[in-house]
């Protein structure tokens, strides 16, 4: 029985093959980009026929009046309103385009995925200086069958890909303050079924 005990508390001390999550990862140059979903709001100044709100299609495109299939993914709003512009150019002298973005979901390519064993799993779009409890608050927690203390962080650097451990169990069963850290765009969170 003792072994067996013993063989229980070297499983669950084990903790991830990752170093721990870096606290910090804010970047103060972070610019939202448009992404397919976004609803996006386009007022051309003087011209309410041309203003209106459209949708980014899954194609990441756009079209309104006079402008056909504009890519708008991957742009922030104060580019897609100089291309406007420069479109509209054609047909209007010095055209003046504001663009507003509504409806946030953001390029797949930095939205913050949860997957295993949340409460809901799913895709969010990234936010400025979102933490893990943000996230977690967002996805309902963890489930009754995850190893919050063995959950992991995959990171896409310039470098390549990097996994970091994070202590969820401890940052919110335990409320240690000191488990929370900073997203950044892309990140996908692991968190792992429990063995017991």
């Amino acid at each position: 029985m003792s072994a067996l005990a013993g063989m229980v508390a070297g499983l669950t001390g084990c903790a991830t093959p990752y170093p721990a999550a870096p606290a910090s990862a804010a970047n103060s140059e972070y610019n939202y980009l448009v992404g397919p979903g976004d609803n996006i709001n386009i007022v051309v100044w003087r011209n309410p026929e041309l203003s209106m709100s459209v949708p980014v299609r899954p194609d990441g495109k756009i079209t309104t009046p006079l402008v056909e299939d504009l890519p708008a993914a991957g742009r922030d709003s104060s580019t897609l309103a100089r291309e406007i512009e420069k479109a509209l150019a054609k047909y209007i002298r010095d055209p003046v385009v504001t663009v507003i973005v509504t409806g946030f979901v953001g390029p797949y390519s930095e939205q913050i995925r949860v997957v295993g064993e949340a409460s809901r799993p799913m895709t969010l779009p990234f936010k400025q200086n979102m933490t893990m409890l943000d996230l977690m608050i967002a996805v309902g927690g963890i489930t009754d069958f995850a190893d919050g203390n063995r959950a992991s962080l995959l990171r896409l650097t310039p470098e390549g890909s990097k996994q970091y451990s994070v202590r969820l169990r401890d940052l919110i069963k335990r409320g240690d303050v000191s488990a929370n850290v900073e997203l950044k765009p892309g990140d996908v969170l692991i968190i792992p079924q429990s063995w017991f």
